[in-house]
């Protein structure tokens, strides 16, 4: 597995009315799209995921981006601060967090839905950082 943790995400056409920026340029099946607000200070994820793959793009604010690849048995915890106009991609099978630096917002894309009931199936709890 190649694990790309954080990019810009740059515009690939600029006119006079604005930009256009790729979020995504693989064929990814995105079959859930979030918008989540996080308080400065506070932490999500703390798990990792059997089957969805997301990306995080952050659209204001910034995060420290926590994670280990659980497929590599060498994999040591690392850590990225993802900025506003950043992406991070999480594969399956990664233990991830994230702490929020300042008031932030970001968009989840998901290959796996989100409802409740196929989201806990596939999640794992786990304790990455308090």
């Amino acid at each position: 597995m190649s694990l790309r943790v954080a990019w810009k995400v740059k515009p690939f056409f600029k006119d006079e009315r604005g930009e256009m920026s790729h979020l995504l340029k693989d064929k990814q099946k995105i079959n859930g799209a979030l918008l989540i607000t996080c308080k400065k200070g506070s932490i999500r994820a703390n798990h990792y995921h059997k089957k969805d793959t997301h990306y995080s793009y952050v659209l204001k604010g910034s995060m420290e981006y926590v994670y280990k690849d659980l497929s590599n048995k060498d994999s040591k915890k690392k850590s990225v601060i993802v900025k506003e106009g950043e992406i991070v991609e999480t594969p399956p099978m990664v233990m991830h967090a994230m702490k929020f630096l300042e008031d932030s917002i970001f968009i989840a894309l998901t290959t796996e839905e989100r409802d409740r009931g196929r989201y806990e199936k596939d999640t794992v709890r786990i304790q990455l950082i308090s």
